[in-house]
């Protein structure tokens, strides 16, 4: 009797239920990638834990909102080679069982205080795995299913859920944190175990697995420890280093980034030598699979630290100041950022259906382009913008995106032979992962580096007309910029803490007139103080990614035009052809 998907392919449905179970599967990792940066707040009340109070704390709230993304990134091209062997579905399937693991164990979470933290990091690892095998292989299955003509349009779709996703989570984690911190997590189980019996049941292999013979060991070992190294030298270079206001100067950050960068470099040479390589180096030989991910990687270093950007902004300076409660400030910071899902979605489908007849080279240009202009205006807005205007330029960033996005995976994805699909699709989205862990070391070093030298002044000034020691208002204007960002981002008056939980600030509040206590306690105080500076400094963030999405959009300019690998029958052994020795 027949499986349910030689049924599915017998009736030429087949390749519409890979889009629609690989779309939810990359929907849901999309979504848990950023739903965090807007719940922090709400989980860490719920762990009963001030990531404030102590400095160690600092580098564990970084690794719950990061290690999701640093497990997934360092594995995408291991997983995406090793489903190449031993089959993309299974491996898929795979992901979508572990990653609902992960996130059941999220939502029981025991512990509280530190063993809630580190249950917490552990468990985003666990999710981080299955986000991998899901990531890694949604492309290529969809590439194995759909013919030439309508990779776009699915592929298109399929980044969209991806990209989109990150959007949707921000809005999802601020609609969920106001209801229960632990529905944050409890939200993807019964989307995972529904996807994970769906693709069981209907989703079959339609490639040819390549011969398991030799595994490129050496080659997996110093990617994945060489990425660790840069991805963990990122996560500490943001926290404080002694009298520093970020970790560049420490040594742990310096080994790091140095050795990783080496292992990586020690990678490439390995890939190039051994016979069965967990990835060939040979594709970048290929101009629009070279070009497509450095544009991929370039645009996603523009767009990756946007949406911490964005909430930081939202949430712990603009609406403050307009006087939503910090209780509210989740769920509102969210629905505020709904235009630039609205842009991408409103634009992918269509750049993606066009790609199949024209082309990636002129829609992921003038994607690009478009974005530029989003980053450009948003450079132009005050701290206290007119809600509309803001709107509309996130809306320009996100439709340029969307046209950029579907044609540059298409042609991505179409320029290798099928044998490669699942490493070319891990590298491909390594590529994007990897550009947003250095967009958030790059946003974070250029706005704590401008907080660095305009906060004091700054604090100095707002401080001096109330009747404040001078040795207090030095310590607090001379504090971690990063701590005091999160602060705003969490909901924290640093003032409040103080004079609430030390003896040294009941009694500077004891000395202190009434009026002047509730004016420094109010909500409204903090964001106000800092809002220039930052807006200072996030304008130079929105001027870097303006710059990144002209270069990449110069560097789309010379892809060629539509290209798709013909010759599917060579030797594992041989290398890719480019366009011009096929003919092209």
């Amino acid at each position: 009797m027949a499986s349910i998907s030689e049924r599915l392919a017998r009736s030429g449905n087949y390749k519409w239920i890979a889009l629609s179970n690989t779309t939810l599967g990359v929907l849901m990792a999309s979504i848990n990638q950023t739903i965090l940066i807007i719940s922090l707040p709400a989980i860490f009340r719920g762990i009963k834990v001030n990531p404030l109070q102590h400095s160690g704390n600092m580098g564990l709230l970084l690794w719950i909102l990061m290690g999701f993304n640093v497990a997934t990134t360092i594995l995408l091209v291991s997983f995406g080679r090793i489903s190449d062997t031993y089959g993309r579905v299974k491996l898929y399937n795979l992901g979508f069982l572990v990653f609902t693991v992960g996130s059941i164990l999220l939502f029981l979470t025991p512990g509280t205080a530190s063993a809630g933290e580190w249950e917490l990091i552990v468990f985003r690892f666990l999710q981080g795995i299955g986000g991998a095998f899901l990531f890694a292989n949604s492309a290529a299955i969809l590439t194995d299913a759909f013919p030439a003509e309508e990779r776009g349009l699915a592929l298109g779709l399929n980044q969209i859920a991806g990209v989109g996703g990150g959007v949707i989570g921000l809005v999802v984690g601020g609609l969920l944190s106001v209801v229960w911190w632990r529905a944050i997590f409890l939200v993807n189980v019964p989307v995972g175990l529904f996807g994970t019996v769906w693709a069981f049941i209907a989703l079959r292999e339609t490639a040819t697995t390549r011969d398991a013979k030799r595994i490129d060991w050496w080659g997996n070992l110093t990617f994945a420890v060489g990425l660790m190294g840069v991805m963990l030298g990122l996560t500490y270079s943001l926290t404080p280093y002694g009298s520093h206001p970020m970790g560049w100067q420490n040594p742990f950050v310096l080994i790091t980034l140095i050795g990783g960068a080496v292992l990586l470099a020690v990678f490439v040479a390995i890939e190039s030598k051994v016979l069965d390589p967990m990835f060939h180096i040979g594709l970048f030989k290929i101009r629009a699979f070279a070009i497509g991910n450095a544009t991929n990687l370039m645009g996603s270093i523009a767009r990756g630290g946007l949406s911490f950007m964005m909430i930081i902004w939202l949430q712990g300076v603009w609406l403050p100041m307009h006087g939503v409660s910090f209780a509210n400030t989740p769920l509102q910071a969210g629905i505020d950022t709904i235009p630039q899902m609205v842009g991408f979605l409103a634009l992918g489908p269509i750049s993606g259906r066009l790609s199949d007849r024209l082309g990636a080279r002129w829609l992921a240009t003038v994607g690009m382009l478009v974005s530029a202009l989003g980053f450009f205006l948003l450079n132009t807005l005050p701290a206290d913008f007119h809600y509309w205007t803001f709107a509309f330029y996130i809306f320009v960033v996100g439709a340029g995106m969307g046209l950029f996005a579907s044609p540059n995976t298409a042609a991505i994805m179409s320029a290798v032979p099928a044998r490669f699909r699942g490493a070319a699709s891990g590298m491909n989205a390594t590529f994007m992962n990897a550009g947003m862990m250095l967009s958030m070391g790059i946003f974070f070093t250029i706005v704590i580096s401008s907080l660095s030298a305009g906060l004091p002044q700054t604090i100095t000034h707002g401080l001096g007309r109330f009747a404040l020691p001078p040795a207090f208002i030095h310590g607090l204007a001379h504090a971690s910029p990063l701590s005091l960002l999160f602060s705003a981002l969490l909901g924290y008056n640093p003032l409040k803490i103080i004079f609430n939980s030390t003896a040294a600030g009941h009694a500077l509040v004891s000395h202190l007139p009434a009026q002047q206590v509730a004016a420094l306690e109010s909500p409204q105080f903090f964001p106000q103080l800092i809002s220039h500076p930052f807006m200072d400094a996030l304008r130079v963030v929105f001027l870097f990614a303006a710059a990144m999405t002209l270069l990449s959009a110069v560097l789309s300019a010379f892809r060629g035009g539509r290209f798709i690998y013909q010759d599917e029958d060579l030797p594992d052994t041989a290398e890719p052809k480019t366009a011009a020795e096929q003919g092209r």
